[in-house]
């Protein structure tokens, strides 16, 4: 706070140069991005930049500061952008921040350079984007060579990308490799992070192995990571934890304490008007609902985050929350209008190349509707004929994708699917014959 007083007072000065108050307006704004608060910092531009598709007015600048000032306009189009959903606004930061970029290697200064390749690796984040995020980071990390807080930022958001394409092993490596680094830092709002991202990665590996020591760890670490972000009166980063807190306690079936917190974050949330954060933590209440056998409410709440996602630049979420929904309507048996909604999962996981959640979307959709899926030609569908053939080239999709991913393995591909490797071969040489060819060569046993 007196470091935002003592540049506001500095602004007042009638006597500063056009570059001095630019580069007095930038770090002011810099100082409000850093606790979340973006609103604030687009308002601390002043006539430099207003509003998202505007151009920044850098005429005049010194180059140096006017690519700060890109930089700015960048990294806050990026964040009201998702906050808000606004269309192509990761496409408008992406551009941005790549013009600062190019100033700051012509200029050949390094630090700027990383920070700008820093901010947008996150946009190619927020867009699923996820190759290209990790090549950026990547690079980024190779140039900063000593520890400082820039660096602190690009291996976290390293380690988020990997958490984010269900490379867990590799995320949790990247933060045990820079523990230290955290621990030798002051900001606060970055140690809350690493412990947050931490969390999620021990998180992610208590669901995979069921080891109660994971879980353990996980609730210390976003206990940690609650208590920074207060240091640091990060309210949407404290949101963000009592959802994590929330979908842990709907894993192990403690659903009062899960609801406990998602409101805890939906109120923070409602009053900094963030909807596509509240989006999630809808999904994630979506899922307790299910839990509890309460799928009329599921199915509503499932449907306003799927709703409110559809609008934002978020794929890899709004993918998770078509899955939800179409595992609330299947509850429903809305069997047709399900189908629907794990078609679109799918198909939007692959066009951002998040395979692990195509996989998902096909595993719930077996899990959910497989009677229907397995049925022959359908009988007794209580949605008529049309839904059976929608169903068998549903059906015909999945295995094929499942094929495809495990190289022609139908073992593999029966794992994948959540069925039994007679069933999937029953499929393959009654109603998807064409899909024979794509099946590795079936081994004969030799006779004794």
């Amino acid at each position: 706070m007196p470091l935002r007083s003592s540049l506001l007072r500095q602004l007042e000065n009638p006597k500063l140069s056009a570059d001095s108050r630019a580069e007095l307006r930038c770090e002011l704004a810099k100082g409000f991005e850093d606790k979340g608060e973006y609103e604030d910092a687009r308002e601390a531009l002043g006539e430099l930049w207003s509003r998202i598709g505007e151009r920044p007015q850098i005429e005049g600048l010194q180059s140096s500061i006017g690519a700060e000032v890109l930089l700015r306009a960048g990294v806050l189009t990026g964040a009201i952008g998702s906050k808000n959903q606004i269309t192509d606004a990761q496409e408008t930061a992406k551009n941005l921040i790549s013009e600062s970029l190019a100033i700051f290697k012509s200029l050949g200064f390094k630090k700027k350079i990383a920070e700008a390749q820093t901010e947008l690796a996150l946009c190619y984040w927020r867009t699923g984007e996820y190759n290209e995020a990790r090549d950026v980071l990547t690079d980024t990390l190779k140039q900063l060579t000593s520890d400082s807080e820039l660096k602190a930022k690009a291996v976290l958001r390293l380690a988020i990308v990997e958490l984010d394409a269900a490379r867990t092993n590799e995320g949790l490596g990247i933060l045990t490799e820079h523990a230290s680094l955290f621990q030798r830092i002051n900001n606060q709002t970055l140690k809350g992070s690493y412990h947050v991202t931490l969390g999620n990665a021990l998180e992610n590996l208590w669901s995979a192995e069921s080891q109660s020591e994971y879980l353990d760890r996980a609730l210390i670490e976003y206990a940690a990571a609650s208590y920074h972000f207060e240091e640091a009166e990060h309210r949407c980063y404290r949101a963000n934890v009592e959802n994590n807190l929330g979908f842990l306690y709907f894993k192990i079936n403690r659903c009062k304490e899960a609801h406990e917190h998602l409101d805890k974050a939906r109120r923070i949330l409602t009053s900094l008007k963030d909807s596509v954060t509240l989006a999630q933590v809808d999904e994630t209440r979506a899922r307790v609902f299910l839990k509890q056998k309460r799928n009329f409410e599921a199915e509503k709440v499932a449907r306003l985050a799927v709703r409110t996602l559809e609008e934002s630049d978020r794929q890899s979420l709004l993918a998770e929350a078509l899955i939800t929904h179409g595992r609330a309507l299947s509850r429903l048996r809305k069997y047709s209008v399900a189908l629907l909604a794990f078609r679109r999962a799918i198909d939007i996981s692959q066009q951002t190349g998040s395979l692990n959640s195509a996989s998902e979307a096909a595993l719930t959709a077996f899990q959910e509707i497989g009677k229907h899926l397995i049925s022959d030609e359908g009988r007794g569908l209580p949605e008529g004929r049309e839904f059976a053939d929608e169903i068998r080239r549903f059906e015909h999709d999945l295995i094929k994708h499942a094929l495809d991913i495990s190289q022609g393995s139908v073992t593999h591909a029966a794992n994948h699917l959540g069925i039994s490797y007679q069933s999937l071969g029953y499929m393959l040489q009654t109603k998807h014959k064409d899909l024979l060819a794509a099946r590795t060569p079936v081994r004969k046993r030799r006779r004794r």
